[in-house]
């Protein structure tokens, strides 16, 4: 697409066309108003309101404990952060907002009102739901109403406990052929998107090769149809994880502690404020 013939919002029409020019896609997560902000000005394809707030934002070891209300609460605080965006005249991305742990695994009519409620409530552009067969029902139900959304599959983090580890996924013949009919399946039923995170490569491009549809990729390899990481990881807010899929931008866990260091030694030594800096 050129620079002139780009859209002015991204929708999964967009997303579409990107991945039959061969363009590539951009997505990263926010949680709140001014990281949204900051990635929406930057021209950022998708904007993923991950269950993942529940590790960088609230501090748990797992995605697991965060509610569908909280969720809601993150996602319409991105939604604002866009609309401002596109008010301003500048590109719109996608938000798509994760449906969290137990909102829709097993109960298709937990899941269409979980989907109704983040879709109402929220604002978001489309949902995001973890797995493959085991929740086809689940996913055509919210599709048949209207719901866009977008799978996930490989390493599915709302399974940490049944698989007991965030090891790399589908690397034995059995689970990436089974993988494979996931996400032919995901694509047959509607799904406009998959996210395939941390697969083999060769895997990865298989796939990509196979679907019509997009195929994000956090550590799934170069040839899938786009990326995303957590913007916490990126910016190197987030300090004790070094997933070899991941590439830090900046490290701003030292340069905020620097900040907040020199800003409390001006306090103490009354420095700060200076006559400059009072009314």
């Amino acid at each position: 697409m050129s620079g002139k013939s780009k859209p002015t919002k991204v929708t999964t029409h967009v997303l579409q066309k990107m991945k039959n020019n061969g363009e590539k896609i951009s997505m990263l997560t926010a949680y709140d108003w001014s990281m949204a902000r900051i990635l929406s000005d930057a021209g950022l394809d998708i904007i993923l309101v991950g269950d993942s707030a529940s590790n960088v934002i609230a501090g748990h070891q797992t995605t697991l404990p965060i509610t569908l209300d909280q969720m809601i609460y993150h996602a319409s605080s991105v939604v604002r952060a866009v609309r401002l965006t596109e008010a301003e005249g500048k590109r719109r991305p996608l938000v798509v907002a994760d449906l969290p742990f137990g909102t829709y695994q097993g109960n298709t009519r937990k899941a269409l009102k979980s989907a109704i409620r983040m879709m109402k409530e929220s604002g978001a552009h489309a949902v995001k739901l973890e797995g493959g067969a085991e929740v086809k029902g689940s996913i055509s139900r919210v599709l048949k109403a209207g719901v866009p959304v977008m799978g996930h599959l490989g390493l599915i983090p709302q399974s940490i406990y049944k698989f007991g580890t965030y090891t790399v996924r589908a690397k034995k013949e059995e689970e990436a052929e089974r993988l494979i009919n996931d996400a032919l399946m995901l694509e047959k039923i509607g799904c406009f998107g998959i996210v395939l995170e941390k697969i083999p490569a060769e895997l990865g491009k298989k796939v990509a090769e196979q679907l019509s549809i997009p195929v994000i990729g956090i550590g799934a390899g170069p040839h899938v149809d786009g990326q995303v990481l957590v913007t916490h990881d990126l910016l190197g807010i987030t300090k004790d994880f070094h997933p070899r899929f991941l590439r830090r931008y900046l490290n701003l866990y030292d340069d905020i502690k620097g900040a907040v260091s020199n800003y409390i030694e001006d306090v103490k030594s009354t420095d700060f404020p200076n006559e400059k800096e009072q009314y």
